[in-house]
């Protein structure tokens, strides 16, 4: 299929048409195919083709807003396959076929019949089919086709807000912005020049202007504002919706790059711009970006009626803030000698006011809670001098805060850290580094060293080290000991004699002096105390006092030795002997007659078996024993037991066997008895009963014809006697 695109009531349109299908022609990927020919190309001989049958079509215009009598003519639709005699057909589908756009079905003219607007809807979408008019057979596939609806300038600017009021501080700078506007034009900017707008001031003039190109956006930052915030926002309108309205802004181009970031909210579709860069009002005013909003979806369909992006710019204003001052250094770092006097200079800090106006700054030390005023500082010229006199050895180091404000506004507050270092001064003297305890060698020889001292001073390094050691000099020379500088800041104490003995002098005094490397140089006097000791060969110290005393009579180690040890054998053998005399047993039975608890002689036997009424418990006890514990005799008991005593009442209602038992465990649980059982027998029963024994032992061998039934009025303790004896008598009467 070919397309021509023909007007005669439009000769810009026609020519139109006429680029924009050869643009088409050379740059898209046309399907191109035209009547059976031959093509006669120079230096070629004659080609015949097969011809291919196919739709040849471009973009169709129609002119909006179009007031002219006859329907206006669109395009022509055409077919290689038509030889002119009728039998093809076309049919025309879509939007606006059969409304809008009409179709010659054997000529295939096409014809808008209403007026367009394309600020309404700037294109439409249509579908072309050729078939057999006969048959109804597809001749061609069916194709797609885009008749786009031509702009014209019939749209006047608008402004989107208004009326505007504003105010501008009097004395402003010339070219401080006052207000920004923007006028939209609902033409299409992307044909001619329909939709530019250009500004101008009817009024007003010559105290105000206005930049008759530029839609641009106006932002007013303050100088404080914290990096990271966002300070503005931006927003491009998108006819468009849902997704296909979602849009990104980036900043393409501008001196603002690097200070300011652009970020969009993906709800409100707004660009949020955020700073990166502190602001300083003094250094720079202002900052210029171009910032570009652009669709994140497309449709390469309609890529044609891009681009669907577009650029703004963004001027921002840096507003001066009344900022507090501002140190010349982020910190400062000063030296002042100890002991200086007080009102000595330490050294200055200095602020200058950074806002254009250059305000008159004081000073301050802040002092925080009830810390001591070592400083004082000039509240005009920021000169820090001492309040007290310093002592490194105390405090080597002090760290204050100084503050500066305006004059005009004290509220506006900097501070700056301020570190002063106490300088040494050599102020105090060596001393020795501790209490020495120094011994020498009865048997020590001349020029043995004894021990090594060491010093210490209070001063830093350069007052310090290095020490001397030395003799006063104003004493006479000591015939004992001398010093020996080891030039290492430590000295050797060295003998000057053969020997030494503790029963003429135990102890010696050596004064030494030490002196320090500083300048002028300090020097301090020392006494060494000195204690003569008996020594081992090797030099290991054996006494110092013990055996003074002995020494005096004469006699040797040795026999020292001697005597200790004699003394220890002879109190070893007095213990033993005392130990063998303790543990010697006496025999467990002295006599017939005194066997104590072992044997146990009751002498009564009560009232006898009949005598039912008498019974009396303590019958059964030894009268000599009945009222007091006896212990035993064979071991001397180590735990004095506390006598029981039991009121007659109690054993007078106690039970035979029960107190039989309780004596058992006594003797048991008696920690004054050896760890083996004795004997003790509680079967004293008394004088014989003048009824006899009532024992049955006899009654395997002789028969009795005793009556046992009165066993049975003896109580419940007799009770299984009774029936004991019961059952017998009736075994033996059957």
């Amino acid at each position: 299929m070919r397309i021509t695109s023909t007007s005669c009531i439009c000769p810009v349109l026609v020519c139109l048409c006429f680029v924009q299908r050869c643009y088409g022609a050379s740059h898209h990927n046309s399907i191109k195919v035209t009547k059976n020919q031959t093509k006669h190309i120079e230096g070629e001989t004659e080609v015949h083709h097969r011809p291919k049958r196919g739709w040849v079509w471009n973009q169709f215009f129609v002119l909006e807003e179009h007031m002219g009598p006859d329907p206006q003519y669109v395009g022509k639709l055409h077919s290689n396959s038509d030889k002119g005699d009728g039998s093809v057909k076309y049919i025309l589908t879509g939007e606006g076929a059969g409304t809008i756009f009409i179709i010659d079905d054997t000529t295939g003219d096409i014809h808008s019949t209403k007026s367009l607007d394309r600020e309404q809807k700037t294109h439409y979408v249509l579908h072309a089919q050729a078939i057999d008019r006969w048959t109804n057979k597809p001749l061609e596939p069916e194709s797609e086709f885009i008749i786009k609806v031509q702009d014209i300038n019939d749209n006047a600017p608008k402004f989107t807000d208004g009326p505007y009021i504003v105010t501008v501080p009097e004395m402003s700078d010339m070219g401080t912005s006052v207000l920004q506007v923007t006028a939209t034009d609902a033409d299409d900017p992307t044909y001619g020049n329909s939709a530019r707008v250009v500004y101008s001031i009817l009024q007003g003039q010559p105290y105000f202007s206005v930049d008759p190109k530029t839609e641009h956006y106006q932002l007013y930052v303050p100088e404080s504002a914290q990096v990271g915030s966002a300070v503005g926002k931006i927003k491009a309108n998108d006819a468009d919706t849902g997704t296909n309205a979602d849009m990104k802004y980036t900043i393409i181009n501008g001196d603002g790059i690097g200070v300011f970031s652009i970020s969009t909210d993906k709800e409100t579709r707004e660009g949020i711009l955020s700073l990166k860069k502190p602001l300083n009002y003094e250094k720079k005013k202002s900052y210029t970006l171009n910032i570009e909003g652009a669709n994140t979806h497309l449709d390469f369909r309609f890529s044609h009626l891009g681009p669907f992006k577009d650029v703004t710019m963004l001027k921002i204003i840096v507003g001066d803030v009344d900022e507090p001052p501002l140190f010349s250094m982020p910190s400062y770092v000063m030296d002042v000698h100890e002991n200086e006097k007080i009102g000595t200079v330490v050294g200055t800090v200095a602020a200058q006011d950074p806002d254009s106006a250059s305000s008159l700054v004081r000073y301050f030390i802040d002092y925080s809670g009830e810390d001591d005023r070592y400083f004082n500082i000039d509240a005009n010229t920021g000169t820090i001098k001492t309040a007290k006199v310093l002592d490194r050895e105390e405090t080597p180091w002090y760290n204050i805060t100084v503050a500066a404000s305006e004059k005009e506004n004290p509220t506006l507050l900097s501070h700056v850290a301020v570190g002063i270092r106490v300088l040494d001064v050599n102020d105090n003297p060596p001393e020795l580094a501790k209490e020495y305890d120094i011994v020498v060698c009865e048997n020590s020889k001349p020029g043995q060293v004894i021990h090594t001292i060491s010093a210490t001073d209070k001063d830093d390094f350069a007052n310090g080290p290095r020490f001397h050691f030395f003799m006063d000099e104003g004493l006479a020379l000591n015939p004992n000991f001398t010093l020996k500088d080891n030039e290492d800041n430590t000295a050797s104490i060295l003998t000057r004699r053969r020997r030494f003995s503790r029963t003429i002098q135990d102890v010696y005094y050596l004064p030494i002096m030490i002196s320090d490397g500083g300048i002028p140089s300090l020097s301090s006097s020392s006494t060494l105390t000195i204690r003569v000791c008996a020594c081992e060969r090797d030099g290991r110290v054996r006494t110092c006092h013990a055996e003074a005393f002995l020494s005096s009579a004469g006699l040797s180690t040795g026999a020292l030795i001697a005597i200790l040890l004699c003394v220890l054998i002879l109190l070893a053998i007095v213990v033993l002997f005392i130990t063998l005399r303790r543990s010697k047993k006496e025999p467990l039975i002295i006599s017939e007659e005194d066997v104590r608890e072992n044997v146990v002689t009751y002498d009564d036997e009560g009232g006898g078996e009949e005598d039912t009424e008498a019974f009396d418990i303590t019958a059964l006890r030894n009268p000599s024993a009945a009222e007091e514990l006896k212990y035993r005799r064979d071991v001397r008991p180590e735990v004095m037991l506390t006598p029981r005593h039991q009121p007659s009442s109690t054993l007078e209602s106690i039970d035979v066997q029960e107190f039989i038992k309780q004596r058992l465990a006594e003797a048991d649980l008696d920690p004054s008895v050896p760890p083996y059982d004795s004997l003790q027998t509680y079967a004293y029963e008394g004088h014989r009963s003048e009824a006899g024994s009532i024992s049955s032992l006899d009654s395997a061998t002789t028969h009795s014809d005793q009556d046992y039934n009165y066993l049975g009025d003896w109580g419940p303790e007799f009770k299984k006697l009774a029936e004991l004896y019961g059952e017998l008598e009736s075994e033996r009467t059957s």
